[in-house]
C-alpha cells in the first residue's frame, strides 16, 4: 500500500462507482479491508471543497460514498506499543487548538483486531489531551454532545492518520461522518 492522506469507506455495492467517481481527485488504492479505499490527494482542503461541490450538484453520490476522511498527520507502526507512542505524539500537536473547547477522540480501526482497541485508544488519547491542557494551565473538556472539535484517528493496516475537525468543518462537510 502506498502513502495516503484520505480514507474512504463505500456503501454496499458502491465500490466500482466510488472508484470511478474519486479517480478524478487523486490516486485511489484498494485495501484488504471490506469497502475501504485509501487515496492520495495533493491538497486536502481543495479536495474537500471539490467533493462538497460535486455532492451538492449530485446528492446521489452519497448513495455509494459512506465516509470520506482526509488526515493531516500520518505514520506507520509495527506494534500496538509503537502505535500508542506515535499516536500520543501526534495528538499533542493539537493541544493549542483545544484550549477552552469541548472535544473527544474518535477512532476507526482497520486491522490489528484484538491487539488495538478503538475504545481504549479514544479514552487514553482523551486523557493525554486533558492532561496536556492542564499542564498549560488552560481548560478543555471531553464531550460527546455537540463537541467543538473531534480528533479523528484512522488506521488501515499498519498505517495511521489523524486530523482535528472543528464543528464548522464537520457541518460544512457532512460526508466526513467523523462520529
Amino acid at each position: 500500500m502506498h502513502e495516503w492522506n484520505v480514507v474512504v469507506t463505500v456503501r454496499e455495492r458502491g465500490f466500482v462507482l466510488a472508484c470511478e467517481f474519486l479517480e478524478k481527485f487523486g490516486r485511489i488504492e484498494k485495501t484488504e479491508f471490506f469497502n475501504t479505499l485509501v487515496m492520495s490527494v495533493k491538497e486536502t482542503n481543495n479536495f474537500l471543497e471539490a467533493l462538497r461541490v460535486s455532492i451538492s450538484e449530485d446528492p446521489g453520490i452519497l448513495n455509494f460514498l459512506a465516509r470520506v476522511t482526509p488526515v493531516e498527520e500520518v505514520f506507520t507502526f509495527q506494534t500496538p506499543q509503537e502505535f500508542e507512542r506515535k499516536a500520543t505524539e501526534k495528538a499533542l500537536l493539537w493541544v493549542n487548538r483545544l484550549t477552552g473547547k469541548g472535544f473527544h477522540v474518535r477512532m476507526h480501526r482497520r486491522g490489528f483486531k484484538g491487539r488495538i482497541s478503538s475504545w481504549d485508544v479514544e479514552r487514553r488519547l482523551d486523557g493525554v489531551l486533558l492532561e496536556a491542557l492542564e499542564k498549560e494551565a488552560t481548560s478543555g473538556h471531553i464531550t460527546f454532545d455537540n463537541p467543538d472539535a473531534v480528533l479523528a484517528v484512522e488506521t488501515v493496516g499498519q498505517r495511521a492518520g489523524m486530523s482535528l475537525w472543528n464543528k464548522e468543518k464537520m457541518k460544512q462537510y457532512p460526508f466526513l461522518h467523523i462520529d
